[in-house]
């Protein structure tokens, strides 16, 4: 009998809830059905009856038409409206990073950074002079450390130029960057620009002559431009070859090597070997000659 009487408390206790249940969202649903909430939030009722929007509780990410992240649809429709923007889902999860177009230009040594080279080294061999006998002029200094860096074949190319600024380190401070690789790379790049702008053969060596010439200071040779086109280009300028930056530095088109790709690709997206973008620089530094001419 004791048995009987639990089951039947139980069940009057299960047909109570569900009667309190239905009543509960019977109210619920006569308080929220003229109660529009906008995307990503639903209506409930308060204790008081009154209706009222909440966000949804959707555990995963959105992704906005603006390229930021929500933590569900409410928190981005929330900024839409706080903001006053049409925001709407791109997609779910957490937006992707889009690599960002990077605007590349080549390393180049410009004519003020080869001309303060050639300073610094002008003053440190004007300075030796001072520093000895009356009877030496820079030109014999020049002719002194010539034949100390010269392999032998009465020329200087330009590692023996670079061993040459490295015999007075500390003087000369020649500093373009604040990264050593790319200090290098310029100072490299410089030394190249000082032989052309004394190398009367054209064969990227110094004789004795055309070495004293480079460090003197009242040489002062013809300033190169760049040429493409017909028009004249000042030290400095930037035009594109497909999807490469040229610059103008020193009176040379130095351009960077990257993979084009689009509608500006190369054949197979393949790089070109140094050959052949060797070649299609030249065709532009060769344009130069019949604006010099």
């Amino acid at each position: 009998f004791v048995l009987l009487c639990i089951e039947y408390l139980l069940l009057l206790h299960i047909i109570h809830c569900l009667f309190k249940n239905t009543l509960k969202r019977k109210s619920w649903l006569s308080v929220c059905a003229r109660t529009f909430c906008g995307a990503g939030r639903e209506c409930v009722s308060t204790d008081r009856g009154e209706p009222v929007c909440r966000c949804l509780q959707v555990k995963h990410w959105v992704c906005g038409s603006n390229g930021k992240s929500y933590r569900n649809h409410c928190e981005l429709h929330r900024d839409a409206c706080i903001t006053q923007t049409k925001i709407h889902v791109e997609h779910r999860g957490h937006c992707l990073e889009k690599p960002t177009k990077a605007n590349v230009s080549p390393i180049v040594c410009f004519l003020s950074d080869r001309d303060w080279m050639r300073e610094r080294v002008i003053q440190w061999i004007q300075k030796e002079a001072e520093d000895l006998a009356s009877n030496t002029s820079a030109g014999d200094i020049l002719q002194t450390y010539f034949q100390a860096y010269d392999d032998g074949d009465s020329q200087l190319d330009s590692n023996e130029f670079l061993r040459f600024l490295k015999h007075n380190e500390t003087a000369l401070n020649i500093t373009y960057s604040d990264t050593l690789q790319t200090n290098l790379l310029l100072r490299s790049l410089c030394v190249d620009a000082l032989i052309e702008l004394s190398d009367e053969n054209a064969d990227w060596k110094l004789s004795l002559t055309e070495f004293i010439n480079c460090l003197t200071p009242t040489y002062h040779p013809t300033e190169r431009k760049c040429a493409l086109e017909d028009e004249v280009f000042e030290d400095g300028a930037e035009t594109q070859m497909e999807c490469n930056k040229c610059v103008c530095a020193c009176g040379n088109w130095v351009c960077t090597t990257l993979t084009c790709n689009g509608a500006s690709s190369l054949k197979n997206n393949e790089e070109m070997t140094e050959e052949e973008w060797s070649r299609r620089v030249a065709e532009l530094n060769a344009l130069q000659v019949d604006s010099l001419s």
